[in-house]
């Protein structure tokens, strides 16, 4: 009698475990992948910026820059049939190369602005950047923290190709989901027009960044939460956590690749990019900006940042 005492103890015990899980996953699902405001990371100290980034963000000349351009719009179906809006700005001298950009987390297309009116102005490139699936003008009811979004990039490129023809050359530029977005897209089959990748503050895998989230934000271990939250992730948006890995995807690559990432980073550690470059098959460069938190780096080093990406695309392209 005392063994089936202990025993539906037990059972009741583990039920109530496995419940708590089951709420937690969809909890976390709906926190941080469904689309829609995540009020989760207002006030979050990881996020905090220095007045002077904040004023550059927010009220940079650059924004009025992005509102005067003529950008022509773009619809793509995507191969699982969402509609994807994306924007091309067109050299103001005749150019067959362009930069690709990819935004970060909760951001829109025009928020690569920032980069793009110094690859515009500067560089005399075409630009081309796109509302990632959940964001923006673009369909989808999730956040695919690059991983669909790979194959989106993919046909974004093929369709520059066949717009501009075969003699286009493309570099792609990505900052924090962004970054993660074209590394994904590097370690798929790329035509020989893509020339060099950037990636600015990005992060190995989205399971990496949950579990570091999980302990930072919650205090709680990653097991059993995470491993629940990709079954939903999988059932609900067609991935998991797991298989959306910019590490497996770099593994692949045959462009070359610049990590950029600032060592006060503690939304996603700068240790995620060394890590990343250590196992990048490409040719790959490092490097850290000192006092630069999260998508920091260009605005708190400009001048360098801007010195060490013409370094890179002069060591890798013919431009």
């Amino acid at each position: 009698m005392k063994r089936k005492t202990w025993l539906k103890i037990g059972i009741g015990v583990l039920s109530v475990l496995l419940i708590i899980d089951v709420v937690a996953s969809f909890y976390f699902y709906n926190l941080a992948i469904d689309r829609g405001e995540k009020d989760f990371l207002q006030g979050n100290e990881d996020l905090e910026a220095s007045a002077e980034t904040m004023e550059v963000l927010r009220e940079g000349d650059w924004r009025k820059w992005v509102d005067e351009q003529d950008f022509d719009e773009w619809t793509m179906t995507s191969r699982d049939g969402l509609e994807l809006k994306g924007y091309f700005l067109e050299a103001e001298e005749p150019s067959n190369k362009v930069v690709v950009m990819a935004h970060g987390y909760l951001g829109n297309a025009m928020n690569m602005g920032l980069y793009g009116q110094y690859y515009y102005e500067q560089k005399g490139y075409n630009i081309f950047t796109a509302d990632a699936r959940g964001h923006g003008a673009s369909g989808g009811d999730y956040i695919g923290f690059g991983w669909h979004d790979r194959k989106d990039y993919v046909d974004w490129i093929d369709r520059i190709i066949k717009r501009y023809g075969e003699d286009t050359e493309i570099i792609l530029h990505g900052v924090s989901m962004g970054a993660a977005t074209v590394l994904m897209t590097a370690g798929e089959e790329l035509p020989d027009n893509v020339k060099a990748v950037i990636a600015d503050s990005p992060y190995t895998s989205v399971y990496d960044m949950f579990s570091y989230q999980m302990g930072r934000m919650f205090n709680l271990p990653s097991f059993p939460f995470l491993p629940s939250t990709s079954v939903v992730t999988n059932i609900r948006a067609g991935y998991s956590l797991q298989e959306a890995s910019a590490l497996e995807q770099v593994k692949k690559a045959d462009v070359p690749i610049l990590y950029i990432h600032g060592t006060d980073d503690t939304f996603v550690p700068a240790r995620m990019s060394q890590t990343l470059y250590e196992n990048t098959k490409s040719e790959a460069e490092l490097m850290t900006v000192d006092n630069a938190g999260h998508g920091e780096p260009y605005v708190v080093a400009k001048e360098k940042y801007i010195d060490k990406v013409n370094a890179f695309l002069d060591k890798h392209t013919d431009w």
